[in-house]
């Protein structure tokens, strides 16, 4: 019988721990930042946290995200348990959710101190303020703790709670505690050593008050470049179509550009919280990816909590810039936000809807430029763009698919699409396309061109650089060479950096000839 199913082990550790000295491995921070292992003679219990220490991530964002993306009238459900108290929220959280615990970031540094110290002979026991069945489901992925203690949907194991807890259990200084936040400074004033983990200096020096013996151990630097890395910057050249219909109205005049600069900043802002916001969503379908799994939510490069703040932050900036703009605007960046919502939560799932929805978010891109400009939107534009971004949705879901074909899975993740679709979602993304060069055709005969352009058949020039570049883009995917977004490829690729140059040389001839 282990320590863990002794029933007796609660009266014998204490005294074992008071009266005896067992040694044991210890880490200790090197000047490389690495770590050494040690031995010295130490309170025989190793005492873990789970939120922030053992785990890159807080199991309460975790399951409350998961349950979220599963339904998304789970804030409403979870503000009900949590006017019963924060240990009654999660228990219904534990309850309602879907969190996979054996993809989420632990911290490799913190795992090798755990199996260093049971080598020695050590004993160990993860208590933790998250609920007693997260906290067992880890135990049981990792299998390296002899018992596990967490939050029983009653009382909340945490702070003086957890400090006195443990105090009970292992007696007056007998245990060790590793920890990583202030909420463990009750618990680290019983134990006999404390052990911090990515702590700021100010809760160093706090521990070392608290605590006589105390080690800091240093598992990631701390870094801005996650944080940029998840507003995702190279996504915010989609946001360049609001400046699309001053463009083809041929207005130049600043008050007209600094409009269209307003709605683009407001555009990334807004598009950047969502991007946040899906990725909270996306948790489990980006940890099961070869690619998405290294996201910074994913990853555990960034806390939960903070994306959290961060997607209201940046919707709340948003909002406040859009409603300077105008009020016409800033209902046009309600709908926007409210869509690309909508997607996130339920219609990024169902087929043909999804890339429906895609395109209109492009196209919603355009409307706003043209209302933040004060300009005219011309039905050409608006087909065009209506059936381009079709295409390029369906080319995004096409890469996605043949991805998943080349990992050996039949659909693709947090999609409604199967491998089988593969070539419904071709003809759609090259059917698409065509269309959307036939209504240029059009347009190019059209009597509108004649009072903008003073050479208009210069423009037949860029129907057949858009048809190529459709054409090739659509190849590119089928063989497996995109892996990002369309536009964020085409950014990147060299042949359609020349596309747009060449684009560009046709309209500027067509404009000034």
């Amino acid at each position: 019988m282990t320590p863990r199913q002794d029933p007796t082990f609660a009266q014998q550790c204490p005294r074992a721990t008071r009266e005896s000295e067992i040694a044991h491995a210890d880490y200790e921070p090197t000047s490389e930042g690495l770590l050494r292992l040690q031995l010295d003679t130490s309170p025989a219990v190793l005492v873990v946290d789970l939120d922030g220490t053992l785990l890159r991530s807080d199991m309460l964002y975790e399951s409350f995200w998961s349950a979220f993306a599963r339904d998304w009238r789970s804030p409403v459900l979870s503000a009900a348990a949590l006017s019963k108290g924060r240990a009654s929220l999660k228990r219904h959280l534990a309850t309602v959710s879907a969190v996979d615990t054996s993809t989420l970031p632990y911290d490799s540094k913190v795992i090798a101190v755990i199996e260093a110290w049971r080598k020695s002979g050590g004993y160990t026991a993860l208590v933790t303020a998250s609920d007693q069945a997260f906290a067992e489901m880890v135990a049981d992925h990792l299998g390296i703790f002899d018992e596990v203690h967490g939050s029983n949907g009653k009382l909340n194991l945490k702070g003086e709670r957890k400090g006195r807890f443990l105090e009970e259990r292992f007696g007056p200084k007998g245990f060790a505690y590793i920890g990583d936040s202030a909420a463990d400074l009750p618990v680290w004033k019983r134990a006999a050593k404390a052990i911090t983990v990515n702590a700021p200096a100010a809760l160093r020096r706090e521990a070392e008050r608290a605590c006589d013996t105390v080690e800091h151990l240093a598992t990631e630097a701390a870094s801005v470049k996650p944080y940029i890395k998840a507003l995702r910057p190279h996504q915010w050249l989609k946001n360049v179509l609001v400046f699309l219909p001053m463009l083809a109205a041929h207005k130049s005049d600043g008050s007209t550009f600094l409009s269209a600069l307003f709605a683009f900043i407001c555009f990334s802002l807004v598009a950047s919280s969502v991007y946040v916001l899906n990725d909270l969503l996306d948790l489990a379908d980006d940890r099961a990816h070869p690619r998405k799994r290294n996201r910074p939510f994913a990853s555990g490069s960034i806390p939960i909590a903070h994306g959290t703040w961060m997607a209201a932050g940046l919707t709340s900036l948003g909002i406040v810039l859009a409603a300077v703009i105008g009020w016409s605007f800033l209902l046009v960046m309600a709908g926007y936000y409210l869509l690309t919502t909508a997607y996130s939560l339920h219609l990024k799932r169902r087929i043909v809807i999804d890339i429906c929805v895609l395109a209109g978010l492009y196209t919603t891109r355009i409307v706003a430029g043209g209302v933040a400009t004060s300009t005219p939107l011309s039905v050409w534009l608006l087909a065009f763009s209506v059936f381009f971004f079709l295409s390029l949705a369906a080319v995004k879901r096409q890469a996605e698919l043949v991805d998943s074909a080349e990992r050996g899975s039949l659909e693709s993740s947090g999609r409604g699409y199967h491998v089988d679709d593969l070539p419904i979602i071709s003809m759609i993304a090259i059917g698409a396309g065509y269309v959307s060069v036939l209504v240029m055709m059009l347009y190019v005969n059209s009597p509108d061109v004649m009072d903008l352009y003073a050479q208009p058949e210069a423009l037949w020039g860029v129907c057949a650089v858009v048809l190529y570049w459709i054409t090739r883009t659509v190849m590119v995917s089928h063989r497996g060479h995109m892996h990002d977004d369309p536009v964020v490829y085409a950014a990147k690729d060299r042949i359609s950096q020349l596309c747009l140059v060449i684009i560009l040389a046709f309209v500027l001839w067509g404009a000034l000839a």
